[in-house]
């Protein structure tokens, strides 16, 4: 049998369809904008590891060129940089000394901090064979200072904002975006001539390293 719809009938059914549509509609919409977020979400991983992959590139490159280093025997480029407390620092200023002129990319990090602490425990040894630590970063310095005082680095850390000095020993690495210096050590005679070149540093026994050389040369000059 069949029943005469209401008018009531009528509203709820009207009713019931337009929640219905306002659903979809409101469904549709959700979908398009986790789409839209998913896209945006997608497009800034893209550039991320493309961004990653572009340094990862840069320094690859830098790493693996021929270093562009002093050649032993000749005499080692002077630099006129700022220490912690804004004092110039020359290699002229320190003639008649060995000068264990060291790079090494970023304050604080571990490998600086256990190359730079053994430097600091050998002092009394370096000091006895003539010889001055000169530390050289892109660091300001603040970041110079800072570092000295927390691990109470008796020898000067030298601000290469630019890198020009770096770069004068084939010590940079150049990423484009940014520049640090690599791991290398020079090793300068009283004379102002490189004696030594470390481009390999194992900064656990570095310090060790360059006492022993010291001795050496020192021994060779006497006999």
């Amino acid at each position: 049998m069949l029943y005469p719809l209401s008018y009531e009938g009528v509203v709820i059914c009207e009713s019931l369809f337009s929640h219905n549509i306002r659903l979809i509609l409101g469904l549709k919409n959700y979908l398009i904008i986790t789409h839209s977020k998913n896209v945006t979400i997608m497009l800034m991983k893209i550039i991320f590891y493309s961004a990653i992959l572009l340094i990862a590139f840069l320094g690859y490159r830098s790493y693996s060129a021929t270093p562009n280093t002093p050649k032993l025997g000749t005499k080692a480029p002077d630099f006129n940089l700022p220490n912690a407390t804004g004092e110039m620092v020359s290699l002229a200023s320190l003639q008649n000394k060995w000068v264990v002129l060291y790079f090494y990319p970023k304050d604080d990090t571990p490998g600086c901090t256990k190359e730079a602490c053994s430097f600091r425990d050998d002092m009394h040894k370096l000091e006895k064979l003539n010889a001055k630590v000169i530390g050289v970063s892109v660091d300001d310095g603040k970041s110079h200072a800072d570092f000295a005082k927390k691990y109470s680095l008796p020898f000067p850390l030298l601000t290469d904002a630019d890198g020009s000095v770096a770069k004068k020993y084939g010590a940079l690495t150049n990423l484009g975006v940014t520049k640090i210096a690599k791991r290398y050590t020079f090793l300068i005679g009283p004379d102002g001539v490189l004696k030594k070149t470390y481009l390999s540093v194992d900064t656990s026994k570095h310090s060790q390293q360059i006492i022993d050389d010291l001795v050496a040369l020192s021994e060779t000059k006497t006999s």
